[in-house]
């Protein structure tokens, strides 16, 4: 999937730009000399700022050491190679592939629409194109030995993504492949940490994933939520070696490059880190008495997902909450009620409305604007029939399924959601080419006016899934 959209992509954004010339007049031994010193193994002829030829190592060693020839009484015009051949700056990474294996020959040079010098592409450039996918990252990660291979490799992820956004892969693709990378990295460090210091570890525990990596529904602003959840019978002794791991595995995480959850939600604090009996506890606590914090916490704790450990302990969570929604729901419209209070900034006459902050002047938050309320209403609904497992679209498709939502409003709810987070990814992607944090802000001048028309819609859809939340859950009688 990955290489194939590559091969896709225009020359111009992977050539290298920083090449070395000669003039047609230059004797050979001083390019030989020049190339040497550069430890280069080529150089493009110019003449007046544009390429007529390329001169090779290959050629050195052909046309002038093995035939004998004075290397000082002859020039690069005399053995380069011309007419050269060259690929224009918007050719497609396939194009090039073409005629290096067409010629039998190892590079290219790449010109803009005037013929003149834009860089140059390698055989070796396109391999490593090619080996720069999701197969090859995954594979790398489960070889990683050391903290600072992993902490290369989490960046691995975010350059991939930044390749792969506007290859044409889907979006929904892409944050899966997010999620499953993100996956690994914790995986692989893991391992390396129970190899060598937790090889006593209890098995009656889960490390759980909470909120959008519970959903994996991740994008590029990712931090750490995440407990712990062990067995009600484990010994003093256990629980304590599984804190000591919580600790470790955050501090890990963080030194790799996974930020910390700005409010805490991290197993290494000891409000997340509790057996299943403290779980079933605290959640009924939350259930029973929905402020906002509870109704917080509760919704982050919902998309609870093992990444690792004792899946059963989840299970038995899971299966406490779909009992507890059958007799009481309070919490639930509580929730619902909650999403309301995010209202897509559509105003009158559909104009769309950008943040008054100084700072997001022109900008749209577009978490708030339209992803939240999607994902956390969406949950509620499933929450409420049963359905403990899964992201978005899954829960989507299962709420069909059980004949709670018909089949157009979810097809539309779907596409809705799709592009909203198309957007999303796509502005994180611009800010980290700009040098930037990637955040939630999609900045309404860089759509064009299809994609602002396509927002819109998308916005009005939330604002109908909101007007259908207050109505299902009969909103207007808990006020």
């Amino acid at each position: 999937m990955a290489e194939g959209n590559m091969l896709f992509l225009p020359v111009k954004d992977f050539c290298r730009r920083n090449v070395t010339t000669c003039s047609p007049q230059e004797t050979v031994l001083d390019i030989a000399a020049m190339m040497r010193d550069k430890n280069i193994s080529s150089t493009v002829v110019c003449e007046k700022g544009n390429p007529i030829g390329i001169l090779t190592d290959r050629d050195l060693r052909n046309k002038v050491v093995s035939q004998g020839v004075d290397p000082a009484s002859i020039t690069a015009c005399d053995i380069m190679n011309a007419p050269l051949i060259t690929v224009r700056e918007e050719d497609f990474v396939f194009e090039a592939l073409h005629k290096i294996s067409r010629n039998n020959i190892h590079r290219v040079v790449v010109v803009d629409a005037e013929q003149r010098l834009i860089g140059i592409i390698t055989d070796s450039d396109i391999l490593n194109l090619q080996s720069n996918s999701p197969q090859r990252l995954v594979r790398d990660i489960e070889e990683a030995a050391t903290l600072a291979e992993l902490k290369q490799l989490h960046k691995g992820i975010q350059s991939l993504v930044l390749h792969l956004v506007g290859t044409g892969v889907p979006t929904r693709e892409l944050v899966r492949m997010i999620a499953h990378l993100n996956d690994q990295l914790q995986l692989r460090l893991i391992a390396l940490l129970r190899e060598r210091q937790f090889s006593d570890l209890p098995d009656r525990f889960a490390f759980v994933v909470l909120g959008s990596e519970g959903r994996r529904e991740q994008t590029l602003t990712t931090d750490q939520d995440n407990a712990i959840i062990y067995a009600n019978d484990l010994s003093a002794a256990d629980i304590s070696r599984i804190e000591d791991f919580s600790e470790a595995l955050i501090e890990a995480l963080i030194k790799i490059g996974v930020p910390p959850c700005p409010g805490g939600i991290m197993a290494k604090n000891a409000f997340w880190r509790r057996s299943v009996n403290e779980w079933e506890q605290i959640l009924f606590s939350w259930l029973q008495t929905p402020l906002p914090e509870n109704i917080l916490n509760g919704s982050m704790f919902f998309d609870l997902r093992t990444l690792y450990g004792d899946t059963s302990l989840e299970n038995e969570l899971k299966q406490k909450l779909s009992d507890f929604f059958q007799t009481d729901q309070m919490f639930l419209t509580r929730l619902a009620g909650n999403l309301l209070r995010f209202k897509p900034p559509v105003g009158l006459l559909g104009r769309l409305k950008t943040s008054s902050e100084k700072e997001h002047r022109g900008q749209i938050d577009i978490k708030k604007a339209g992803i939240f309320a999607m994902t956390e209403g969406i949950k509620t609904m499933a929450m409420e029939a049963g359905h403990m497992y899964g992201g978005t679209r899954e829960r989507v498709k299962a709420l069909v399924k059980l004949g709670v939502l018909e089949q157009n409003m979810a097809d539309d709810l779907e596409a809705s959601y799709n592009f909203l987070v198309f957007l999303r990814l796509r502005c994180q992607v611009e800010a980290l080419r700009d040098g930037l944090e990637p955040d939630n802000y999609i900045t309404l001048a860089r759509l064009n006016h299809m994609e602002k028309g396509r927002l819109k819609l998308a916005l009005e859809e939330v604002k109908a899934f909101q007007d259908f939340l207050e109505v299902h859950f009969r909103l207007h009688l808990v006020r």
